[in-house]
């Protein structure tokens, strides 16, 4: 059975991929398992179980029958060799990347990665002596030319948070395996329906679990995807480090992801539509998302992307005031700092992706203050649409009577 769901689409998979070994009793869903250690009757299999020859189960900081086939299910979607898991996103970005950088490494990376991220970057590896290179996002050549010079590792981001930029994969994987790069890439905002990493040559994918793949915004989690060669390396310093994801959590996941097609492809189609209806719209500056011809890097997402994602964002014609007048309009979107939702979810990066960061530090990265990520849910269309017109109409009709 588990042959046929590799080969079935990823749809199928998305429902049925790493469960069947897992159900008991005659039971349709997977089991919550919620021990701590596991028992044997003979301290050989113990052992062999302890040194990996032999499937099973030690202790709950390691393995869990439940969070195994979470890992399980993303491994199918994203096409690896192996998955393992981790109590949050940033938790999988931050073991990775401490996995594998050591003193004296270089790693090179964007400047436009999610707030969390660009702080490891700028605050804390450098504590280490990882040498640290971002590049504008949009200039490959000046990355290549930067990989060029070695580095350990490639860190990307595609498409990026909240600005949607793309950056080229085959370009940017080819340039970094040529001087024996490990290439990492967030594919959270793209999710494995929309676009698959590791088939243009990276390493390692990573998501934020928390985000689309378990799409309720009711878990916290992270992934992270490759060949058993590395995973298992990060596995080893997650599992000694800690930062393990919960039996329950994993399970709110799993179910949130038998959903995840059916979420992506409405999701999909709305962030375009309101995409293009925003892009006409008097009182917006400016639309970001990959799927508009106008967007920079259009050409590169429809080469490596099947859907563009159900996040856009987009700047209000009179910055931080024109915010603070429109968002509490919104009547079908929760203000938070949340993203890949069922519902829509809308704010300002100064208080989601990048509130760690300062007003100056949002400005060298090119997020203007007066920018909205707008994260799409599974709401009909239309009446996203409706409710958008309104909120700027009314947003429009307040700056009036106050000027």
């Amino acid at each position: 059975m588990a042959k046929r769901v590799d080969e079935a689409s990823i749809g199928t998979r998305s429902v049925w991929g790493g469960e069947e070994e897992s159900l008991m009793q005659g039971s349709t869903q997977v089991p919550v398992v919620h021990s701590v250690s596991f028992g044997y009757s003979d301290i050989d299999s113990w052992h062999e179980v302890a040194l990996g020859k032999k499937r099973g189960h030690i202790y709950g900081r390691n393995t869990n029958p439940t969070v195994e086939v979470f890992e399980e299910k993303v491994r199918l979607l994203e096409g690896a060799e192996a998955a393992t898991s981790f109590s949050t996103g940033m938790a999988a970005i931050s073991n990775v990347l401490f996995t594998f950088l050591s003193p004296g490494d270089r790693v090179v990376s964007i400047k436009d990665t999610y707030g969390g991220t660009n702080k490891i970057f700028l605050e804390f590896l450098p504590r280490f002596q990882v040498e640290v290179q971002l590049c504008d996002t949009h200039d490959h050549q000046a990355m290549e030319e930067r990989i060029a010079r070695g580095c350990r590792v490639l860190y990307l981001e595609t498409p990026t948070n909240p600005t949607l930029k793309i950056v080229d994969l085959a370009r940017l994987i080819q340039a970094a395996h040529r001087v024996g790069a490990i290439v990492i890439v967030d594919n959270t905002f793209a999710t494995p329906i929309n676009q698959n990493p590791l088939q243009w040559g990276a390493d390692l994918v990573i998501h934020s679990a928390t985000k689309f793949l378990g799409g309720h915004a009711d878990a916290l989690g992270g992934v992270v995807a490759g060949s058993k060669h590395l995973v298992k390396q990060v596995y080893h310093y997650r599992e000694i480090n800690g930062a393990t994801l919960d039996p329950m959590s994993a399970y709110l996941l799993l179910r949130g992801m038998k959903t995840l097609h059916l979420r992506i492809r409405q999701q999909n189609q709305s962030a375009m539509a309101i995409a293009q209806f925003l892009e006409n719209h008097p009182g917006v500056d400016g639309v970001y998302y990959p799927g508009l011809s106008s967007h920079i890097h259009h050409g590169i997402a429809k080469k490596q992307m099947k859907g563009f994602g159900g996040v856009l964002s987009f700047s209000l014609k009179g910055g931080l005031e024109a915010v603070r007048r429109f968002l509490p309009r919104l009547r079908h979107a929760h203000l938070a700092a949340n993203l890949g939702s069922v519902e829509t979810v809308a704010g300002p990066p100064r208080t989601t992706s990048h509130v760690e960061c300062s007003e100056e530090e949002r400005r060298a990265m090119g997020i203007p203050e007066g920018l909205i990520r707008y994260s799409v849910g599974v709401e009909e269309t239309e009446d996203l649409l409706r409710d958008l017109e309104q909120a700027l109409q009314a947003a429009s009709s307040a700056e009036m009577k106050s000027s």
